[in-house]
């Protein structure tokens, strides 16, 4: 489940409360070590978590009890919160923001510092944990990965087989044209874009960049370039076949309607063709699907329609990074929830996601891409700092939905404008924002 993100005005306005407060005091920069006897660890932590539904079902309360098995004198409690991002960023104006938390998504990286606590040296926790680059603020590493995903694209291959279509599509061209057979042939909406929910519109496009050029430092180069969506760049390659499936008619007749809750059980259901989405999306559809009386089997994933001398690559990715407050009094109980979370719970298979644990096989949603040879690519946050800082003040909004959401109202004819003149006015601001930005 994910949530709708904040509006532009009000992200603009959380984002300049974050940048002026250092998180209710001065943090100490005390590590929260991982705790070495289970025994002697004790308290009780607050656990804020946008996964609303785990917690209103009570999955979140089997998995603190079996925590407790192992911690026997720690309590754990859960704070589901809707708006995840923007109630969290306020609370970060004190030191009430719980004993762990999900990193927000717009949180500059040089301030995890002033909020959360040392988690180990980098070179050392990336020898244990994947992603460990994306929470690194100078040799130390600030975050640990709840689940990794995947980027490609769900989908529902009955459809697809009664359009006559059972190969990948290798380039957007036949995306478009494989879309279009199953417009004609199965009378089902071939891409639902989740217009109105706007996140599917952000990190999963986003996400894929990387994916084209088979280059793991694909978003490190957005920090130095000037044109990142000159014709044939990753940006203008995504964003191209976005503009050209909604132009060419293949997406939702009205996108101010869409509905991600009932856009997963109508891909169950053979209604929606495909989605961009990650790995995680693959195990919630196939839920529809059963609760729908329809075969899981039926739904599928397959990377982003195209391919590097030959080959198609996947980017593999962080999804919210866990940390511990820096203020927290439990330090040691958070870490140990953390550590017990990411390493025995058995979260991330169960969700369909790529677990933070090197030693951990991949997800069995991922067996598609073994079995034809898909190259994952973890991608590099080196430079995400300087991206973020540029991207911010560009006000483009690189994981907010509203620039593609005006990319698909020029598309459809409600804003007025042409794909090359939003690019150029994309890359002018991008420039600008690059001489000027910090980071």
């Amino acid at each position: 489940m994910r949530r709708k993100p904040l509006s532009a005005a009000l992200l603009a306005t959380a984002l300049l409360t974050v940048a002026g407060c250092g998180g209710g005091g001065s943090a100490t920069g005390e590590a929260a070590t991982k705790p070495s006897d289970p025994a002697k660890v004790e308290g009780t932590i607050t656990v804020l978590t946008h996964r609303t539904d785990l917690v209103q079902d009570g999955t979140m309360k089997k998995y603190a009890a079996e925590f407790k098995k192992t911690y026997p004198k720690v309590s754990v409690k859960f704070q589901g919160i809707t708006d995840y991002e923007g109630e969290v960023k306020i609370r970060m104006n004190t030191e009430n923001y719980g004993d762990v938390l999900l990193i927000p998504a717009v949180l500059s990286k040089g301030d995890y510092p002033k909020f959360f606590a040392p988690l180990g040296d980098t070179k050392d926790m990336a020898r244990r944990y994947r992603f460990t680059g994306k929470s690194d603020v100078r040799g130390k590493t600030y975050g640990i990965a709840n689940l990794g995903t995947v980027n490609g694209l769900v989908y529902n291959k009955a459809v697809w087989k009664r359009a006559g279509v059972t190969d990948w599509p290798t380039t957007p061209a036949e995306f478009l044209a494989d879309l279009k057979r199953i417009k004609e042939k199965t009378g089902a909406t071939p891409y639902y874009t989740n217009f109105k929910d706007g996140w599917p519109l952000s990190s999963p496009w986003t996400n894929s960049v990387g994916s084209v050029s088979c280059d793991a430092k694909a978003s490190d180069a957005l920090a130095t370039s000037d044109k990142p969506w000159a014709k044939g760049s990753e940006l203008n390659v995504i964003d191209t076949l976005l503009h050209d499936i909604v132009h060419d008619g293949l997406s939702e007749k009205d996108p101010s309607t869409t509905n991600w809750e009932t856009s997963k059980t109508d891909l169950a259901k053979g209604k929606i063709s495909s989605m961009l989405l990650g790995s995680w999306a693959v195990h919630q559809m196939r839920d529809a699907a059963t609760k729908a009386g329809r075969n899981p089997d039926d739904i599928g994933f397959m990377p982003f329609p195209a391919q590097k001398d030959g080959k198609f690559c996947a980017t593999m990715l962080s999804d919210y990074q866990l940390a511990v407050n820096a203020h927290s009094d439990n330090k040691s109980a958070a870490r140990a929830w953390i550590d017990w979370f990411t390493e025995e719970s058995g979260f991330a298979a169960k969700e369909g996601g790529v677990p933070a644990l090197t030693s951990m096989s991949f997800p069995d949603v991922l067996k598609p891409y073994q079995d034809n040879d898909v190259k994952l690519i973890e991608r590099s946050e080196a430079k995400t700092e300087r991206v973020n800082a540029i991207d911010n003040a560009s006000e483009i909004g690189l994981a907010k939905p509203d620039y593609r959401q005006k990319l698909i109202d020029i598309a459809r004819g409600a804003q007025q404008g042409t794909l090359r003149g939003y690019f150029d006015d994309l890359d002018k601001r991008w420039a600008e924002a690059s001489a000027t930005a910090g980071g």
